[in-house]
């Protein structure tokens, strides 16, 4: 691996492969590294995800004053420490809600927390969706377009529209078990839906 001094100043000059050499060094140590804050393992690729997203978006005034392990530890720790205040808040906020509730709302309440969970991991997995299935899919099950429409509109072959959502709902499906398999989970241990 090249000098990290070289690496640092080709990465500000916009150097993909020094960002890539950068990247393939550091991330599953850094991954790990969050892992000690944090017990979800996707919850610490997101947030090392979002520092090299960070490190390459302001690499151009980018200041380094310590050596570039210590950068990516500093920032991912700060990263983990903002998601765990984060999730106290939230915590707090459902605590007070629920703690407000009279016992025949829980159920409403325990439904809508689980359409507004399924509805941010859905809305994440979109967002990682390759673009062509993810426009198809939308246009189809949030416009109600039908495949003959959507192909007009993206100017593609009826095929090609199938297949794409296809792909996007086999997408769905390996990005939503984990979630699916909870919800379920407490559907049958507390008669939800």
């Amino acid at each position: 691996m090249p000098d990290e001094y070289d690496l640092i100043a080709a990465l500000k000059e916009g150097n993909a492969q020094a960002f890539s050499l950068i990247f393939n060094a550091w991330y599953r140590d850094l991954v790990l590294f969050a892992g000690n804050c944090l017990a979800q393992q996707a919850a610490c690729e997101d947030i090392v995800q979002s520092v090299f997203l960070k490190l390459w978006s302001e690499r151009a005034t980018l200041v380094i004053d310590t050596s570039l392990k210590s950068w990516l530890l500093r920032a991912v720790r700060n990263a983990c420490l903002d998601e765990i205040r984060h999730r106290n808040v939230v915590f707090e906020h459902e605590s007070y809600v629920l703690s407000s509730l009279r016992p025949d709302d829980l159920v409403d309440t325990e439904n809508y927390v689980l359409y507004s969970e399924l509805q941010r991991h859905l809305h994440r997995a979109l967002e990682r969706m390759p673009e062509a299935y993810r426009e198809a899919f939308e246009l189809n099950r949030f416009e109600g377009l039908k495949y003959r429409e959507i192909a007009g509109k993206l100017n593609v072959s009826e095929r090609t529209v199938e297949d794409r959502i296809g792909k996007a709902i086999s997408f769905l499906r390996k990005y939503l078990r984990e979630f699916l398999v909870m919800a379920g989970w407490l559907v049958l241990r507390y008669g939800l839906w």
